[in-house]
């Protein structure tokens, strides 16, 4: 699936960059044009992202504060964020630690806020309009078995979308959630592989198939783009249609 956007001369920062969604949005990217810097933790993966697409690598843990600020502190300002980085711990309700539920809150809600600060400051700082699109989950919009610390943790992005939304629109930096269902990223593939559980799910999408990384970095982009310059605070489900049963 190609984007067709026009990003030259834009500066994009996208986290969790190194496989899966964020990987397919930085080759999207960089296809239309955009300077990206890529983060994430997975050095290797990233040097050859870096070779295959011109990409800048950044080694980054969005769950460490301190690296946070030691990284972006030194960046040029940027257009747009991405936030894709993610953790999932599936695990049932019962079987919930503080120690489970506070690593997967501390990666996917306060990670994504932080890189957000920094980055909208120095938009900000330099007086430009930009865009922030953070990385959702259907499970932050429907009940899913063994999701409870995904889900909550993706819920909180939705809802740190919205507060960003309104308090960096006034400046012109737009800020939205995408929220897709189960993207057929290597581990996903081998995730749902089992057809007891692959099936059932799949009946409940009523495009009956799972999503391809392509097919979630091109709304991204889009919402990147002037084309949505008057989109704000929106979460966008893109689940083939599951959350609307």
């Amino acid at each position: 699936m190609n984007a067709t956007f026009d990003f030259s001369g834009r500066s994009i920062l996208v986290t969790g960059a190194s496989s899966g969604i964020g990987r397919a949005t930085v080759e999207a990217l960089r296809a239309s044009g955009a300077s990206v810097v890529a983060a994430a933790r997975n050095g290797n993966e990233l040097a050859r992202l870096a070779e295959q697409t011109g990409c800048e690598p950044l080694r980054l843990d969005v769950a460490d504060e301190a690296a946070i600020d030691a990284a972006l502190a030194s960046l040029e300002p940027f257009d747009g964020l991405v936030n894709c980085a993610g953790t999932a711990l599936l695990e049932r309700a019962l079987d919930t630690t503080a120690a489970s539920f506070d690593r997967v809150m501390a990666v996917n809600a306060r990670g994504a806020v932080l890189v957000a600060k920094h980055v909208a400051r120095g938009m900000l700082d330099a007086g430009r309009t930009g865009s922030i699109v953070n990385v959702s989950s259907q499970a932050a919009l429907v009940a899913l078995d063994d999701h409870l610390s995904y889900s909550a943790s993706k819920a909180a992005l939705d809802a740190l979308t919205r507060a960003l939304c309104i308090e960096l629109g006034p400046h012109g930096i737009r800020v939205n959630s995408v929220n897709p269902t189960v993207t057929l990223t290597p581990m996903a593939v081998l995730a749902w592989s089992d057809p007891v559980k692959r099936d059932p799910a799949l009946q409940a999408i009523p495009l009956r198939r799972f999503a391809e990384s392509a097919e979630v970095a091109a709304p991204i982009l889009f919402l990147l783009s002037d084309a949505a310059s008057m989109i704000s605070g929106v979460c966008l489900p893109i689940d083939g249609g599951y959350t609307a049963r």
